[in-house]
């Protein structure tokens, strides 16, 4: 398993003073930090791999002491994209809630300390169960227990009352697979490099066949087991990656993690892989009948979400495609573009499949 922080990747002396990565501005940012969060210079700062969006870095100080930053990509990126304050903001309002998130301790919005807004984060102990070799890691008594954790963790999300928690007015509540459509298509049709006429096409049969939102609360946005801390005894220790995050039809969140437990006959690349795959994690059944037995809604057109689900996951790795050959995404020498544009095919191929299916 990943040790202790999601999509850890890095090696070598923390202790050490480094080469800043991309995206960091070493002399006013080490202020910073020792201003406001405490750390102790000299910083040691190693980016953290797998995050497609925003930046991540660990930052290690002189006693060893660890936090973690997170900043948008380098470079010119969507207005509605990236928004710092909007994800420590989210972070530190369910601080207090059964659903377990980093600690937050500071925000920056100027620009001089760092080239763009920023936030930083607790390190939180544990691991992450990034694909199919650390699940094999995962004792086989603890699986179940973690299938177990990630569900009931976004069931009791969905039962907050975004009021109470102080997020209210994170977003607007109605019409959020509408809004979800826009926005994705917006950003294909702004942020792409070439033509993709079937998003568009899947784009009106989707906003066709809208279902019924059936309430609103807080939906994560990329909620799954790899964007968890988990615990050694298999609890969700923290969840992570909440630039998504707003209010709306909470069944995206149901659909995303159908979507992402993964096909390791049928599924391509990613889905392939997904820790979710080895035996003793359940399936994507196992992942509903679980759901159900905590909420009351609806599930009976979870399959229109799966498809907009995989509607989505394509305009999103087309904007991470675009990132990547623009250079705004740092130090990646293992990106692979041909497989990105094989993994949006397929993704699109699978929403009209499912649209077909409910026709």
């Amino acid at each position: 398993m990943k040790p202790l922080l999601a999509f850890d990747r890095w090696s070598g002396d923390a202790s050490a003073v480094t080469r800043a990565p991309k995206g960091i501005q070493p002399e006013p940012l080490t202020a910073w930090l020792a201003a406001e969060v405490g750390v102790a210079p000299p910083l040691s700062f190693q980016p953290i791999a797998g995050g497609a969006s925003n930046l991540t870095f660990a930052v290690t100080d002189a006693t060893g002491r660890r936090v973690v930053l997170r900043r948008p990509p380098t470079g010119h990126v969507l207005a509605s994209a990236h928004d710092m304050t909007r994800e420590h903001r989210v972070i530190s309002a369910l601080a207090p809630t059964a659903v377990p998130v980093p600690p937050a301790l500071g925000l920056c919005t100027d620009a001089a300390v760092n080239g763009a807004d920023f936030y930083v984060m607790d390190f939180v102990d544990g691991s992450v169960v990034f694909d199919r070799s650390d699940a094999m890691n995962v004792a086989e008594a603890v699986r179940p227990a973690m299938a177990r954790s990630i569900v009931d963790t976004l069931a009791d999300l969905h039962s907050l009352d975004p009021d109470e928690v102080g997020l209210g007015d994170l977003g607007r509540r109605e019409g959020y697979c509408s809004r979800q459509l826009r926005r994705w298509q917006r950003q294909v049709d702004e942020g792409s490099d070439r033509d993709l006429p079937e998003v568009r096409q899947l784009h009106d049969r989707l906003v066709a066949t809208i279902p019924e939102q059936q309430g609103a609360g807080i939906v994560h946005g990329d909620y799954r087991l790899d964007n968890c801390i988990m615990a050694p005894e298999g609890s969700v220790a923290a969840v992570l990656d909440w630039e998504l995050c707003t209010l709306g039809d909470v069944l995206m969140d149901v659909a995303g993690l159908v979507t992402w437990w993964g096909d390791r006959r049928a599924g391509l690349g990613r889905l392939s892989e997904m820790p979710t795959t080895v035996d003793g994690f359940g399936t994507p059944a196992d992942v509903l009948e679980r759901y159900s037995r905590r909420s009351d809604r609806d599930l009976s057109s979870l399959d229109w979400y799966v498809a907009l689900q995989f509607w989505r996951v394509a305009c999103i790795i087309e904007g991470v495609r675009v990132r990547h050959t623009a250079g705004a995404m740092g130090d990646n020498q293992h990106y692979d573009d041909s497989g990105a544009r094989v993994f949006i095919d397929y993704s699109l191929n699978r929403c009209a499949e499912l649209l077909d299916t409910a026709a």
